[in-house]
């Protein structure tokens, strides 16, 4: 069973919706940072972040409002009418919801909790399902007035890419129709204090597969697709998922995992490593990261192959990072979106030369043309929870 992308609606550091995202992304935009010098008492460190509120989400989903919803609430508008007309069509109950997430709305649980050692009393606004991961899934249906089958998936930064292979199974199985997929992660206190305490975060801004490289930039993001077998401007071509469970946090060195993934959802879209025009690469700029990406990505690909990390225009944004990089695929391979352009590597330049060298390529590159207009995004998350993501012009 073919199945398609059949719309996409993306919110993050780029810009609100798919118009002022592409266009930011295809430029090479570097806008998007900004300093943050509160979330850690010993220091400042700059973040990928969406500026400004979001609108509310609507009453049938108040009790789980908080601004990692909202987010997703904003990427999920712009799909809405698809969603509605495929409701249409199937049924409200034919239709699921898989979305990933790894910090969901803490940031709200820190106001509560520091509301509360102040004074001794909870927040009346606050309540636990604001923050749990898995309740994502059930606000966007709750929002969209869905009722197949809605879950999360919480596997860090491999979260939002997984899905695709989750509500997939779903479609092929003849549980559901269609899918809403996607997912959302928003900047909050814990997650910076914990990558400052693995001493995975950059002093500046992030640098990709750079010999200067020193860490992850951390951003905030949501995306949201439609997922059927109604033909759409972008085919859902393979999936490839692999668990190295090499360490808690650190990836194989040599990248197994990671490799077998990609290799993995090669084969499943049928394709060969010299068919895929463009690889969206995990790229989040710490030594061991980008080591072991370039050593499975020359292990795989020819030489010649583009690729760039486009972390270096948004940041990490953890648990959304595959399903917003998948929206970057979208728009790429979306005439609609794109006027013959790859997404940029943004760096200083300064390639490691104990890597294999990679062809990171520069704004302004040309997309070419082979054979299917395939292209390939990577995300990779702790304890080894790998996914690659196939996706072409339909």
């Amino acid at each position: 069973m073919r199945l398609y992308l059949n719309d996409c609606g993306v919110v993050c550091p780029l810009g609100r919706g798919r118009s002022a995202v592409a266009r930011a992304l295809f430029s090479g935009a570097s806008h998007a940072f900004r300093e943050d010098a509160v979330s850690i008492p010993e220091r400042s460190v700059q973040v990928g972040a969406i500026d400004g509120e979001f609108p509310p989400p609507p009453p049938v989903a108040a009790a789980y409002d908080c601004r990692n919803n909202r987010m997703m609430w904003a990427a999920l508008a712009e799909i809405r009418p698809a969603v509605e007309a495929c409701a249409a069509r199937y049924g409200v109950h034919r239709i699921a919801v898989v979305l990933g997430s790894s910090t969901s709305g803490i940031a709200e649980g820190e106001i509560a909790l520091s509301a509360y050692r102040s004074g001794g009393v909870w927040p009346g606004s606050y309540h636990y399902r604001q923050q749990e991961p898995g309740t994502l899934a059930v606000f966007a249906a709750r929002a969209l007035g869905l009722e197949g089958p809605a879950y999360t998936v919480a596997t860090a930064c491999s979260s939002s890419g997984k899905v695709f292979a989750s509500a997939r199974r779903l479609i092929r199985s003849g549980l559901v129709d269609a899918a809403v997929v996607g997912g959302a992660d928003s900047l909050c206190r814990m997650t910076l204090n914990g990558f400052h305490s693995l001493e995975a975060l950059s002093k500046s801004r992030c640098n990709p597969f750079s010999a200067h490289r020193d860490g992850i930039t951390i951003g905030e993001g949501a995306a949201a697709f439609l997922l059927s077998a109604e033909p759409g401007p972008v085919e859902l071509l393979g999936v490839g998922e692999s668990s190295d469970a090499h360490h808690v946090t650190a990836p194989d060195p040599e990248g197994e995992g990671a490799r077998a993934a990609m290799a993995m959802a090669l084969s499943d879209a049928g394709l060969t490593p010299a068919d895929i025009a463009y690889v969206n690469l995990h790229g989040t700029a710490t030594p061991l990261n980008d080591a072991m990406e370039s050593r499975a990505m020359a292990a795989l690909f020819p030489a010649s192959t583009p690729c760039s990390s486009t972390k270096g225009m948004t940041g990490h944004m953890l648990g959304a990072t595959g399903g917003v990089e998948a929206a970057f695929l979208w728009l790429t391979l979306n005439p609609e979106t794109n006027a013959g352009l790859l997404p940029p590597h943004l760096w200083d330049g300064c390639f490691d030369d104990a890597l294999p060298r990679l062809n990171l390529i520069a704004p302004g590159t040309p997309l070419v043309e082979r054979g299917r207009s395939a292209m390939l995004s990577n995300s990779f998350g702790f304890g080894g929870s790998n996914v690659s993501l196939v996706l072409g012009r339909a």
